[in-house]
């Protein structure tokens, strides 16, 4: 069977927040902001595109374009033939801050294949993990956009593996957004290859305990969400974040550098709580932050068949 000629879906996918202080690389969170995404099945020759909103002047209007590739990476892997396709994006995610935008087109690229291939292929929670992670690079930075709240993301034998918590209601997350942006590999550069003994343990010993504290025990989270692996090593490509997390943190606010950075992420424990936050951020710095007062997603990405309903 092949891709039914005109068929259509839509796609809507969190942001995400990697990291979240002392889990790098592992832990992740689905935030309640989302890129829309509609992609028609067109003719083979047909490829249109048109984007708007976040990032829509940079990125391209070709194949190279980030979600058709995920459509085409997952058409290969199921062996069909690539249509043509009509794409029509709302990107809301900002780019290069830190958010997971470049996570949530490879997601909504591998759901859309996903709907457009409904009835024919099966492309199950394991086969869409691993080709996001294969695409991405790191199953932390895809697994919530592709399932929602928290997630636990490692590698085994058997490939890329997640699992899903739920977030206790009392975590209260802001997110502080930036005018300017950082590169992911450039700040992953700036790590050192090797960590010594004692700042492994107090990150083990951190990431065990921002688990308890995010689905059972909110007032945790100060003590929860510090880190030696990689924020102080970044701190001087982002000095800006760097001031706003510490000053966070001074008074007392669980405020950590959102994926690579350079937004800045608060896990605050009510929503009075960031407010105050906000206040806080307003009056101690001269870099314009935007204050994103979110929720988590607990859904994850979503498709549905335009012509049939949610899938």
């Amino acid at each position: 069977m092949t891709t039914t000629l005109g068929r259509s879906v839509s796609v809507r996918v969190p942001a995400t927040s990697a990291n979240l202080g002392p889990g790098f690389d592992t832990l992740g969170l689905a935030l309640s902001v989302y890129d829309e995404l509609e992609v028609t099945a067109a003719p083979e020759a047909v490829l249109e595109i048109e984007v708007e909103g976040a990032g829509a002047e940079a990125v391209p209007r070709d194949a190279s374009h980030l979600v058709v590739r995920a459509i085409a990476y997952a058409f290969e892997a199921a062996d069909r033939p690539l249509p043509g396709l009509i794409l029509r994006a709302r990107n809301v995610i900002p780019h290069g801050r830190g958010m997971g935008s470049s996570g949530a087109a490879v997601v909504s690229g591998l759901l859309a294949a996903q709907g457009l291939l409904a009835g024919d292929v099966d492309f199950g929670p394991d086969t869409l993990l691993r080709l996001a992670t294969e695409l991405e690079g790191h199953p932390d930075n895809v697994a919530p956009a592709l399932f929602g709240g928290l997630t636990i993301a490692w590698v085994d034998e058997g490939g890329p593996q997640h699992k899903k918590l739920l977030v206790h209601r009392g975590v209260s997350p802001i997110v502080f957004v930036p005018e300017f942006t950082m590169s992911t590999s450039v700040a992953r550069g700036l790590q050192p290859a090797q960590f010594s003994r004692e700042d492994a343990v107090f990150n083990v010993s951190r990431s065990a305990l921002l688990i308890a504290a995010l689905t059972q025990s909110p007032e945790l989270l100060m003590a929860a969400t510090e880190d030696k692996l990689h924020q102080s090593y970044r701190a001087a490509a982002m000095p800006e974040t760097d001031r706003l997390v510490q000053a966070l943190r001074r008074a007392g606010f669980a405020a950590v550098v959102s994926g690579a950075g350079p937004s800045v992420l608060v896990l605050a424990d009510g929503p009075g709580r960031r407010l105050e936050a906000a206040e806080l951020a307003a009056s101690i710095t001269d870099t314009p932050w935007e204050a994103l007062m979110l929720a988590v997603d607990f859904k994850g990405g979503t498709v549905r068949d335009n012509a049939e309903g949610a899938t």
